[in-house]
C-alpha cells in the first residue's frame, strides 16, 4: 500500500485453504431489542499481518462546485480516477461519521469473474466516502448504490455492515465483470454497465448478525413495497418485519450470465455469486457460528457441522435472537474468541504447545506427506490490526451517542478504549502517523499492544490471566464511566455544542491516555514476573522478597511441562536424554 496516497487503510489477510483465497476480517451487528440498553452495534476487526493499527480522522468541509475527488484503491495505493467532489462532508472518526453512522466490511470474493478492472469504485472508498456523506445508514447504502451506478464497482465482492442510532443493514455487493452477448455473440451495450449487482437487508429488531469473508444474503423477498428510499433502480419490499433493497437486476444479470435458472423466489445472492464451500464454511462461516454460540449456544449447536464444513446443507441462517438481551461487555466478548469449547478448540492439539496456545503462525494451510490440512482460523488472530466496537445511541445528540470503542492488535488482548463519534482531537497514542508497520514509536498503542501480546505467546496460558485482569479493570471503568457522565456530555453539548465537543474531546483523549499509561505499567510487570521463564511469587498483588533485600526476590517458581510434551521429546530423542543411574 502507498500510505502516502491513502486516507484510510482496510485490513484485510489472506487466509489459504488449499486452493480458495479469502480476506479475513469479521464483522457483528446487533440491533436495537437485541441490547439492554436499545444501543446498536457493528463489530469490525482489520485483520492484515501488514495493517498499523491507528485511528483516522477527516474533519467535515466544504467544497465549491466543480470539485472532484481522487479515488485510490485502498490495498495498493492505485490511482482509479475522479469522481464528483459533494458540497460538504462530515467528520468521519476511524469508522464512525458525526451523525453516529458506522461502516465495517469483510471480503467474500465471489466469482472471480465479476471483477471489473475498469470500474473506479473500490470497497474501501465506498466506505469512507459513505461516512462523509450520509447522516444514516439507508442514505449510505443510497450514497454505495449511487456511486457504483455512476462509476462502476472494481473490487471483489463485499459484505459491509451499516449502522445509526436506530438501524442496522447488512448489504452485500459483487461486480458485474462479465460481458452479457447478445444471439449473435457481441457484447450487448444495453446489459453491460459498470454498476454492480447487490442486496441490502435491514437485521429485524431484537435479532443480531454477523459475516467473516463469505457472504450470507441467500433468498429474500423481491416485489416492490408501497414505501421507497429515493434511489433509481432498486427494487424494495417493506413490511412490518423485513426491509430489502437491491439492484433491480440482481436475478437477471445472474440469468443473462448464466448462473442462475429457477424461479425468481428461488433466487439466492449467496448461493449464485459466492457458493459455499468447505474453506468458506470453515475457515470463514465458522468465525460467524462462534460470535453467535456466545449470544445463543443452544439454538447454535445444531449447527456445528457446518461450520466444520462437515454439512454445506445445514446453512445456519443470516440472523438470530440471542437468548438474553446484550450489553457491551457481551459484544466485546463476541470479538474474543478461539473455537473455545467445540471440536475447533485451539487449545486442545498438541499445536498449542506446552503452554496451551490458540495461536498458530501462519500459513493457515499446509501439506504433510501428500494430505492437505488446517489451522483453525478463529475470530481472534495475531495480526490484527485495529478492531471496533461501534455503538450508536438515539436517545443522546449524535456527537454524543456514537462511540467508536476502538483498539489495536489482537482482538482478545486488546482493551476498547471509548472514543466518541464528535470528537475532533484524536489521542496520540492511536493518531495517525504516530509510528508505522516500519517504524517502531514508543508513544504508540500499536506497538505497546504487540509487545505485550507476543511476549504473553511465549507463555499464554500463565501470562493471558494477568493481560485479562488489566483489560478487564480498564474496560468494566470505561463502561462505568460513560454510562454516568453520557447524560451530562448531552447536556453539555445540548446547551454550547463548542463546548460539548470539548468535553468529549477531553475524556476520549484521558481515556486513551489512561489506557496507554496502565498497558505500559502492564508491560512492565510482566517482564519483571515472567522473566527467563521464572515465574516470580506473589502475595497481596506484589511479589514476594527473601526478608534480607526488597531487590531480593524469593526463589521463583518453575513449573515443568505437562507430561504429554515429556513424552514427546522422549520419543523423538530415545535414550539420548536419559539419566544413566
Amino acid at each position: 500500500m502507498n500510505k502516502k496516497k491513502l486516507i484510510f487503510t482496510v485490513g484485510a489477510c489472506l487466509l489459504l485453504y488449499g486452493n480458495n483465497v479469502a480476506q479475513a476480517c469479521t464483522n457483528f451487528l446487533v440491533t436495537k431489542g437485541a441490547t439492554k440498553d436499545g444501543s446498536t452495534f457493528i463489530t469490525y476487526a482489520a485483520d492484515s499481518h501488514t495493517l498499523y493499527g491507528e485511528l483516522y480522522y477527516r474533519p467535515a468541509a466544504t467544497y465549491p462546485a466543480g470539485t472532484m475527488l481522487d479515488i485510490y484503491e485502498w490495498d495498493t495505493g492505485k490511482k482509479l480516477g475522479q469522481i464528483k467532489q459533494v458540497s460538504s462532508t462530515y467528520s468521519v472518526v476511524g469508522n464512525i461519521n458525526e451523525y453516529q453512522v458506522a461502516i465495517g466490511e469483510t471480503t467474500y470474493g465471489g466469482r472471480h469473474e465479476l471483477v471489473d478492472t475498469t470500474a473506479i469504485m473500490d470497497y474501501g472508498s465506498l466506505m469512507y466516502i459513505a461516512l462523509q456523506r450520509a447522516k444514516t445508514a439507508r442514505e449510505a447504502i443510497k450514497v454505495i448504490a449511487e456511486l457504483t451506478n455512476e462509476y462502476g464497482y472494481c473490487s471483489s465482492g463485499e459484505s459491509f455492515s451499516i449502522s445509526d442510532g436506530e438501524e442496522v443493514w447488512i448489504m452485500e455487493i459483487i461486480g458485474k465483470g462479465k460481458k452479457i452477448l447478445d444471439k449473435n455473440g457481441n457484447i450487448d451495450p444495453k446489459k453491460n454497465t459498470n454498476s454492480a449487482v447487490w442486496v441490502a437487508m435491514r437485521i429485524p429488531d431484537g435479532y443480531i448478525s454477523g459475516h467473516a469473508n463469505h457472504a450470507r444474503i441467500t433468498t429474500f423477498a423481491k416485489e416492490d413495497g408501497k414505501k421507497s428510499i429515493s434511489f433509481k433502480n432498486i427494487g424494495k419490499i417493506f413490511t412490518p418485519t423485513i426491509e430489502v433493497v437491491y439492484a433491480t437486476e440482481v436475478i437477471s444479470y445472474a440469468r443473462e450470465a448464466g448462473y442462475f435458472t429457477g424461479k425468481d423466489e428461488e433466487f439466492s445472492f449467496s448461493d449464485v455469486y459466492a457458493p459455499v464451500d468447505f474453506s468458506a464454511a470453515r475457515g470463514c462461516e465458522s468465525r460467524v457460528w462462534s460470535g453467535f454460540r456466545k449470544a445463543n449456544p443452544a439454538k447454535m449447536a445444531k449447527y456445528e457441522d457446518y461450520a466444520r464444513g462437515d454439512n454445506l446443507k445445514n446453512r445456519m441462517p443470516l440472523w438470530i435472537k440471542p437468548d438474553r438481551l446484550l450489553g457491551i461487555e457481551d459484544v466485546m466478548d463476541m470479538m474474543r474468541d478461539h473455537f473455545q469449547g467445540t471440536s475447533m478448540d485451539m487449545t486442545k492439539d498438541k499445536g498449542a504447545g506446552p503452554f496451551v496456545s490458540p495461536y498458530r503462525w501462519r500459513p493457515m494451510g499446509w501439506e504433510y506427506q501428500g494430505t492437505k490440512y488446517l489451522h483453525e482460523r478463529a475470530i481472534s488472530t495475531q495480526q490484527t490490526g485495529f478492531s471496533f466496537v461501534a455503538q450508536g445511541r438515539s436517545k443522546y445528540p449524535a456527537p454524543v451517542g456514537g462511540i467508536l470503542w476502538f483498539g489495536v492488535d489482537d482482538t482478545y488482548t486488546t482493551c476498547y478504549v471509548p472514543i466518541f463519534c464528535g470528537i475532533t482531537r484524536i489521542p496520540n497514542c492511536v493518531k495517525e502517523g504516530n509510528g508505522d508497520m516500519m517504524t517502531y514509536s514508543s508513544t504508540s498503542a500499536f506497538w505497546l499492544f504487540n509487545r505485550v501480546t507476543n511476549f504473553v505467546y511465549s507463555r499464554y496460558i500463565d501470562m493471558i490471566v494477568d493481560v485479562q485482569k488489566v483489560q478487564k479493570e480498564l474496560e468494566s471503568n470505561f463502561i462505568a464511566q460513560v454510562a454516568e457522565q453520557s447524560e451530562q456530555f448531552a447536556k453539555e453539548y445540548n446547551q454550547d455544542k463548542d463546548k460539548g465537543i470539548s468535553v468529549i474531546n477531553n475524556y476520549s483523549n484521558k481515556a486513551a491516555n489512561d489506557m496507554f499509561n496502565r498497558w505500559r505499567q502492564l508491560d512492565e510487570y510482566l517482564l519483571v514476573k515472567y522473566i527467563d521463564g521464572n515465574i516470580k511469587k506473589e502475595k497481596d498483588g506484589k511479589f514476594t522478597n527473601n526478608g534480607y533485600s526488597i531487590k531480593q526476590p524469593e526463589f521463583p517458581e518453575q513449573p515443568k511441562y505437562p507430561d504429554w510434551y515429556y513424552k514427546m521429546i522422549i520419543d523423538d530423542t530415545g535414550d539420548n536424554l536419559k539419566v544413566k543411574e
